[in-house]
Parts: C-alpha cells; structure tokens; sequence
C-alpha cells in the first residue's frame, strides 16, 4: 500500500487539481487524480491487503496526515476494502479520522463502512446515537446517513431518533443528510416515510421535506 501512496503523488496533474479544489470549497490540496485513476492505481494492492487480513493502522495514519486529499481517500479505500476486519473498538479510530479534514466528500465515504461495522456490533447503535447530539455536525451527518442503503435491515426507531435529535438546525449539511436519509427509506418503505412527515412537518426544514419527499411524488 506504500507503493500505492507514493505512485499517486506521481501521477499529480496541476491543472485536474486546480478544479478539484475549486469543487471542495478550497478546503484541501489535491494532486489531481481521478477516483478511477486512484482506485485502478490501488487495485492490486487492497486485494493483497485483504489477503493479508490485519489492518495497518500506521499506513491509514500516514494516509491522513497527508497534505494531498487522495491520500485521504486512499485510506478510506484500504479501510472499505477492510471493512470485516474492523473491530468494535476501531471505531473510536474512525471517529478520530472524521473530525480531522472533515467535508462532506470524506464523511459520506465513510458511511458505507461505518453501517456495516453497527450492523456487525448493534452496540455501537449507542455510539450512533452519541453522534446525533455531538457539537460535531459531522459526527452528526455520519449518524444521519449511517443506514442509507439499509433497506429491510434499517433500524426505524433508530433512525427517527437520530433524526429528531437533529430538527430545528439551519445547517444545510445537517437538513439535507435528513431528507437524504428518509428519500433513500422511502424506497423501502414509503408508507413510514409518509407518516413520519407528517407527523414532524412543522419541526423539519422545508430542505428536507423537499428531499424526503422526492421519490413520494411520483
């Protein structure tokens, strides 16, 4: 994975990583390799990885301590790629990683991984429930978004929990995740869905109506 680290920084294109940053606000640096470039540069490696089955830590540190924000995304990868080796314990470590370099690109990334390891410990359903209310808004969007693509296995009262625990903001990034969630259970279940607006209409934002409401209309 080292190798991987190294031949992305090698492939730097200034004028891709220009408009790159322009698209996140500004708020990282970019080599300027593309999510198919990255991921075909580290194919072979997370397949050795996987073969391997010991995560290592110290590479996801050297990842994200990086300047250059694929490094981020390439820890994200090697941690999916990873994801049933995690333990319960590691998600104090995911944790630590989400409020470091947080936007939304690296928070939503993450939320595939982090539904499986809650799914695999439904202790951490606490721990989720611990995000909802954190000063952290994206501890918080993480919490929201955790069970998209669930489906049947979505924890209904989990999630109408998180999201009442987060009515009443006019953080766009909170509102949206909060339409997000509910568009995407709406597909499983649009009758919950429908009760639920109707029940917290006048607490939820018109943003996340208007989400939630998307695959309702039609």
């Amino acid at each position: 994975m080292n190798e991987v680290y190294q031949t992305l920084i090698t492939l730097q294109d200034d004028t891709r990583s220009q408009k790159m940053a322009a698209y996140m606000r500004h708020q990282f640096t970019f080599l300027g390799v593309t999510a198919p470039i990255r991921r075909q540069a580290a194919k072979t490696a997370l397949r050795q990885a996987k073969a391997a089955g010991v995560i290592d830590w110290l590479f996801v540190d050297v990842c994200w301590q990086s300047q250059y924000r694929e490094h981020h995304y390439l820890a994200i990868d090697y941690l999916v790629a990873m994801t049933a080796y995690l333990k319960k314990e590691d998600l104090s470590k995911i944790e630590a990683m989400l409020l470091q370099h947080p936007w939304w690109d690296s928070i939503d990334a993450f939320s595939e991984l982090i539904s499986k390891m809650v799914i695999q410990e439904p202790v951490l359903k606490q721990e989720m429930l611990r995000w909802s209310t954190s000063e952290s808004l994206w501890l918080r969007r993480s919490a929201i978004i955790h069970q998209l693509l669930l489906k049947k296995q979505t924890d209904t009262e989990l999630l109408r929990i998180i999201l009442l625990n987060n009515f009443g903001t006019k953080e766009f990034f909170i509102n949206k995740a909060i339409g997000w969630s509910l568009r995407d259970y709406a597909k499983t279940d649009p009758a919950w869905v429908r009760h639920f607006i109707a029940t917290y209409r006048d607490q939820m934002s018109p943003l996340s109506i208007r989400e939630a409401s998307k695959y309702l209309n039609r």
